[in-house]
């Protein structure tokens, strides 16, 4: 009898805990979006509390709503944001939930060196306890940062699989990533308290039905009281990821630093901004300056035949290769999609001719051995100031020279015409 109490009490709890969060979630255009991650954040020490102490009889074993209602419900409903919203304010809940808990273990490593006094019979706190409070608390928020992360990495992943079926996306991310969590916090929790495997098997249960039943209120709310269509809609999973663990912010700052983020070149900004005070201090010193532009060859069919994934991981290997046969001073930029500009000072004409050669070769059979299919270069060769006199004049006669080799066939260099 008990343990059918405890299930309807279970249910009762989850289908409350729903409809409260999707009731702030719903309304937070008019209440702001604030009320329901403080609602979220607030019930994360009564799940860690509730996780250690506080089981209950169940059919298949001893639960504890911390683990199966509330934790469950709390990485739902950070799926849920990230669908409705985005992953910027998807985010912010978890980031803040990481360094908040981070600070309570900081001050409660501070309390207890702290002498205490008795405010009434058994009053005494007890750090013991609120000490290994703290630390399941943060092995509970590392593993939310990356259940909350995977969770929504995920679904964007299993989106074409899916399609429009958001029931059953929201499920399978669920129960895989929810798995994953129970491994996890059972092994500390073994390690710390000595649960039996019986505590996992039961909460892995219990975090099973718990996602079929936030799986089924989210169909009902869809049917009831939203539009699904406001639902719909795939983003890259690889964009998901970079705006969730704040990647596009180290992109920034190498956009910032005159690098380009894929490859690590120098961008075309800095090129406009420096390369022609670098052909001036080039020539006012009497030395030759060498501009190699390079091209990859038909590599939009690179990209069309394997996704631009595999073309980025292409560009961002060729790139290696120039970068890595740059002498000291040398300056490699990428120019536009799949061209790079390479600005040589005193290197006489023939010895580039003869270095964008070996660059080209090298491409050729790296690309044979390591790259999905083989990529070739053209290269167009210019110097000042026999080629042009500034850093326009310089880059239209290597462009010219460029288009000439693609004329000629491609996969070759063309540079000025050298007398025997």
């Amino acid at each position: 009898m008990a343990e059918l109490t405890n299930t309807a009490l279970l249910l009762g709890q989850a289908v409350l805990y729903f409809t409260v969060m999707m009731m702030l979630l719903h309304a937070r255009r008019s209440i702001g979006i604030g009320v329901f991650m403080c609602a979220l954040g607030t019930m994360h020490f009564l799940e860690t509390y509730l996780a250690s102490v506080f089981y209950v009889a169940m059919p298949f074993g001893a639960v504890s709503p911390g683990s199966a209602v509330l934790f469950a419900g709390k990485l739902m409903m950070l799926l849920l944001l990230y669908i409705r919203e985005d992953a910027v304010v998807a985010r912010q809940p978890i980031y803040g939930l990481l360094f908040g808990n981070f600070l309570i273990v900081g001050l409660v490593l501070l309390l207890q060196h702290q002498d205490t006094i008795a405010m009434g019979p058994s009053r005494l706190p007890d750090i013991g306890f609120v000490n290994e409070i703290g630390w399941l608390m943060v092995w509970g928020t590392v593993l939310l940062y990356i259940d909350a992360i995977a969770i929504i990495v995920l679904y964007e992943r299993l989106g074409p699989m899916f399609g429009g079926h958001l029931g059953w996306r929201f499920l399978v991310c669920g129960a895989a990533v929810l798995t994953f969590d129970q491994a996890g916090f059972y092994l500390v929790l073994h390690l710390m308290t000595g649960a039996p495997l019986s505590v996992f098997m039961a909460g892995w249960i219990a975090k099973m039905c718990a996602v079929l039943i936030y799986t089924a209120l989210f169909v009902l709310y869809l049917k009831f009281f939203d539009d699904e269509k406001k639902w719909l809609g795939n983003r890259s999973f690889k964009d998901a990821f970079q705006m969730l663990t704040y990647r596009e912010r180290y992109e920034q700052l190498l956009e910032d630093a005159n690098r380009d983020a894929l490859t690590g070149a120098f961008h075309r900004r800095h090129y406009e901004q420096h390369a022609g005070s670098f052909l001036k201090a080039s020539l006012d010193g009497g030395r030759p300056l060498t501009m190699v532009v390079i091209d990859i060859d038909y590599f939009k069919g690179v990209n069309d035949r394997h996704g631009h994934h595999i073309g980025d991981d292409v560009l961002r290997q060729i790139a290696n290769l120039l970068s890595a046969n740059l002498r000291s001073g040398d300056f490699l930029y990428r120019f536009g999609g799949e061209e790079f500009v390479l600005l040589c000072d005193q290197l006489p004409a023939e010895a580039a001719v003869s270095m964008a050669e070996r660059m080209r070769r090298h491409i050729e059979n790296f690309s044979e051995a390591e790259l999905p299919e083989r990529v070739t270069v053209s290269v167009g060769v210019a110097t000042a100031p026999e080629d042009g006199a500034t850093i326009e004049a310089l880059f239209q006669t290597a462009d010219k020279r460029l288009y000439e080799a693609k004329r000629l066939g491609r996969n070759r260099v063309c540079g000025p015409v050298f007398q025997d």
